[in-house]
């Protein structure tokens, strides 16, 4: 007997104002399989997730459950369908424990709970933690304190908790370590055995390759391929289908020819740089026209480095600007002396959700745009419209909320808002996270392109084949300490893993 599709979209369509999100797309997902999503920014996938989960309504087509046309008005309806989505922005309450989050669709509409009956409920949630492997993980423990990948699996975990017969993860990769990606890979093969229908959203390739069992790949809105995954089936294989044409997956990464040697003066110096409990005397500086990229674990420290030099978290030590010192904690006096910062978090740091993409675009520098007190529209027009020829920006008016926008499309708006300020030095963290393969060409292009111009730039990443084909310098972090630096032919993955796998005691 054929099985049956869990869910099935019937020639669904999603239009916005100029814009065809899902033109007619068609496409099932089975029970105890791995389909895998593909498609360039913009291509229509996140809003497939979108509908799927609820969120949004489509204009045309039919959503099928078990054989037996369904609407889904409201993301509970999705839900209570047994469909769980992963977003790539983490929905956890920051202020409890694994448990309560774990637990968390159980508790509503409860009363209050005590101190101690809410350690009890959260409690409840051992059983799921184990069954993913998370055993060691306290229930107790603030959700707050841990690392991305172990926050990401209690995002998963409460969704298996809820019996979730389908679990859409949305660029569940986007920063992990290698071993926490196999922690995640098995947990997925693990649901995979157990019937639950995973759908898999994601631009990394070869982690799609590893996991899927069925590929579907996206593009200007419509399902353009679809087909099992099979040992002919190469990354090149998956661009080609994405871009509509024949392009090796590795022109995503050019050479390291054309990547700046630093030839001009220090902008940025660091001395001493301390935060608390997370990284100490960090020292290093920045020159004019080079690309200098910081590396290491998630554990290592570098995922703050950003907000302690641009002043958003509390730190001591010294951080100057072509010699002047800055201020700690006043992000005002970092963009004052020549800083910008594009931060890792694109929706809940990055993107101003709920205005526009020409607000968004000159938000940092409004000042520019002043004319007696009021904002000059022409030359906000004039300025977007620039960065969004520049950046190839897919967007359908000047006044589209920026919420609308696919991931890689917010973080080339958050791009142009930093360089609208003009500045010296230019903070990249996670600079292409969940960005597709041909807009991240474009955006090294970019980067190069301002280095040569003379603007210092510094990337942290957790993408080691960025750091390595698109930087001067390397800079790797490991337990709170710079653990050594590499340049020239010296960048390679080994040597960055050698060093960021160094112990607090052979870094000292």
């Amino acid at each position: 007997m054929t099985q049956k599709p869990f869910v099935e979209l019937v020639e669904v369509t999603k239009n916005y104002p100029g814009v065809v999100a899902m033109d007619a797309v068609s496409i099932q997902f089975f029970p105890g399989e791995v389909h895998a999503v593909i498609g360039e920014n913009g291509a229509g996938k996140s809003t497939m997730m979108n509908v799927l989960a609820g969120e949004i309504q489509p204009n045309g087509g039919r959503l099928r459950l078990d054989d037996v046309d369904k609407t889904f008005p409201t993301p509970l309806a999705s839900q209570a369908a047994g469909i769980r989505v992963v977003y790539q922005e983490l929905s956890l309450c920051w202020n409890l424990s694994v448990g309560e989050n774990v637990i968390l669709p159980e508790l509503a509409g409860r009363k209050a709970l005590s101190p101690l009956a809410s350690l009890r409920e959260g409690r409840a949630a051992v059983p799921v933690l184990e069954r993913l492997g998370l055993g060691n993980l306290s229930p107790e423990s603030p959700v707050e304190k841990l690392s991305v990948a172990q926050q990401q699996m209690v995002e998963i975990a409460r969704a298996v908790n809820q019996n979730a017969r389908m679990l859409v993860l949305d660029e569940p990769n986007s920063a992990l370590s290698p071993d926490e990606s196999e922690k995640l890979f098995e947990v997925v093969r693990s649901l995979r055995a157990e019937g639950v229908s995973v759908v898999y959203v994601s631009h990394h390739l070869e982690e799609v390759l590893a996991l899927a069992d069925q590929i579907s790949v996206m593009r200007d809105g419509k399902l353009v391929s679809s087909f099992k995954n099979t040992p002919d089936v190469t990354t090149d294989t998956l661009v080609a289908h994405m871009v509509g044409r024949d392009v090796s997956a590795s022109d995503q990464y050019s050479t390291r020819e054309g990547v700046n040697v630093r030839t001009g003066p220090a902008v940025l110096e660091l001395h001493n740089l301390n935060v608390q409990n997370v990284f100490e005397n960090v020292t290093f500086d920045v020159s004019a026209g080079e690309i200098l990229g910081v590396s290491g674990l998630p554990d290592s420290g570098k995922d703050l480095l950003a907000d302690a030099i641009f002043g958003i978290v509390s730190r001591s030590g010294e951080v100057q600007m072509k010699g002047i010192r800055i201020a700690p904690n006043r992000p005002r006096h970092a963009i004052a002396s020549g800083m910008a910062y594009i931060p890792a978090d694109r929706r809940g740091a990055g993107a101003l959700l709920s205005m526009s993409v020409a607000e968004n675009t000159v938000a940092s520098a409004l000042g520019k745009f002043l004319r007696r007190g009021f904002l000059n529209g022409g030359s906000v027009r004039k300025t977007t419209e620039e960065y969004i020829a520049k950046f190839d920006t897919k967007v359908s008016a000047l006044g589209q909320a920026i919420a609308t926008l696919s991931g890689g499309n917010q973080q080339k708006i958050i791009l142009s808002r930093g360089l609208v300020t003009a500045p010296d030095l230019l903070i990249l963290h996670e600079p292409t996270r969940g960005i597709d393969v041909g807009a991240k060409a474009e955006i090294y292009d970019i980067l190069k392109d301002l280095a040569s111009d003379g603007m210092a730039i510094l990337m942290i990443s957790s993408e080691l084949p960025e750091i390595v084909l698109h930087t001067s310098r390397v800079l790797v972090m490991a337990d709170g300490l710079v653990t050594g630096q590499l340049s020239g032919a010296e960048i390679t993955e080994e040597n960055i893993m050698a060093l960021a796998t160094r112990s607090r005691h052979h870094a000292a």
